[in-house]
């Protein structure tokens, strides 16, 4: 049976096209494509993305796998075999005495197990570089195709959160030299929004995500204050474990995932008995720098990963707080409280989004109005009030 046969023809069919598309697209990888037909992921506009390295170092060759190895060498046999007995060789009815068979086996195993010694992966776990090869051709990294797509996500951004004027524009100038150095996929500098609470710093990063298409993930700093969650802790303790961010990159399969890390200056700095510290802004720093992001070693699978194109957002209440060297990596970016106008008009949008009538987005903003006048309003009860809205709107009518 062919290669094309045991897929089947639905198989075949959908593999063919994978392999046109890979074909104008040349960096996407073929045991990539291959791996996303079996995961049924033929979308063409996930096809088109790019792919970039994650794993840094040599893998063990796919083409040296013991059932490879022993094909090839049973092959060998019977030409060789064929030779000396003067006979022609068929391919299809040739075949290898029992002696042979577990020579050959043996011979098999041996030289895949001298690959794999040779590769990064050889101190791993059968299951562990199982997984790790997976990703052989790397990650898909989201791009910007235009600078015009450039301009029209910083004038979202800019509509919902028009408070955050500079760090809107700070985004904008980054995206449109992500594009116009023609990098592969979204590439944004670390970016620290400091201001006080509910003034929508997360929400922000989130929202960017969306606009970009990107997964995200959120770590809160003041629950997850050391660096264990997020990097990973070393084989050898009894909890060891890869950390979130290199789980959420595997399976989002996204290179330049979006990280919002809340709250970052209440983060502690645990230590061990022997004085070692896990602070999770100290991990943080080898991952902010472009020269050592590009091969940052997990402490769990001790081997190293490309993390540079993770795209990062930091929050925080009072970046005083905040060590030097992280200030250094991100600079903070000042963001004031909304005024009522821009609340209004946060509402105004956020209430589209969720579908709400104009009846119930002007009462909502009648009601910013009245509240703001005797107190303080933040995003969080503005959001509270457009919840409240979506309730009665949605509430059966009483007869």
């Amino acid at each position: 049976m062919s290669h094309w046969e045991c897929y089947g023809h639905e198989e075949s069919r959908r593999l063919s096209e994978v392999l046109k598309l890979k074909k104008s697209h040349p960096l996407v990888g073929h045991l990539e494509a291959e791996r996303r037909i079996m995961l049924g992921c033929l979308n063409k506009e996930q096809m088109l993305m790019n792919v970039v390295p994650f794993i840094m170092g040599r893998l063990p060759d796919p083409l040296k796998s013991p059932e490879r190895i022993q094909k090839r060498l049973k092959l060998f046999y019977g030409q060789l075999s064929a030779k000396r007995l003067g006979k022609a060789f068929d391919k299809e009815t040739h075949d290898v005495p029992w002696d042979a068979r577990n020579v050959i086996k043996r011979r098999a195993e041996s030289l895949h197990e001298c690959d794999v010694r040779t590769s990064v992966l050889a101190h791993l776990r059968d299951e562990q570089r199982r997984r790790l090869e997976l990703y052989r051709d790397g990650l898909k990294v989201v791009p910007i195709p235009s600078e015009h797509r450039a301009d029209e996500i910083a004038a979202a951004l800019h509509e919902a959160y028009p408070w955050m004027e500079l760090a809107t524009t700070t985004i904008w100038h980054a995206l449109r030299r992500s594009v116009v150095r023609g990098d592969p996929g979204v590439r944004l500098p670390p970016i620290l929004l400091d201001g006080g609470p509910g003034v929508g710093k997360s929400r922000y990063g989130r929202h960017l995500s969306s606009l970009i298409g990107l997964p995200s993930m959120v770590v809160e700093a003041s629950t997850e204050n050391a660096s264990f969650g997020l990097v990973g802790t070393q084989r050898g303790w009894g909890t060891a474990a890869p950390g979130r961010l290199v789980n959420h990159l595997m399976q989002s399969g996204i290179a330049n995932s979006l990280v919002v890390v809340d709250e970052i200056e209440k983060a502690g700095a645990p230590r061990s008995t022997k004085g070692i510290s896990y602070s999770l802004s100290e991990s943080l720093l080898p991952l902010f720098e472009p020269l050592t992001s590009g091969r940052w070693t997990c402490p769990f699978y001790e081997i190293p990963f490309d993390m540079s194109w993770v795209v990062w957002i930091l929050t925080s209440n009072n970046a005083s707080l905040l060590p030097e060297p992280l200030l250094s990596r991100c600079p903070p970016i000042s963001v004031p409280a909304p005024s009522t106008a821009q609340l209004k008009q946060f509402a105004r949008w956020c209430g589209r989004e969720r579908s709400l009538s104009d009846a119930s987005i002007d009462a909502v903003c009648e009601a910013i109005h009245r509240v703001a006048s005797r107190q303080n309003v933040d995003l969080r009860r503005v959001a509270r009030m457009l919840d409240r809205a979506e309730t009665l709107e949605g509430r059966p009518p009483l007869h």
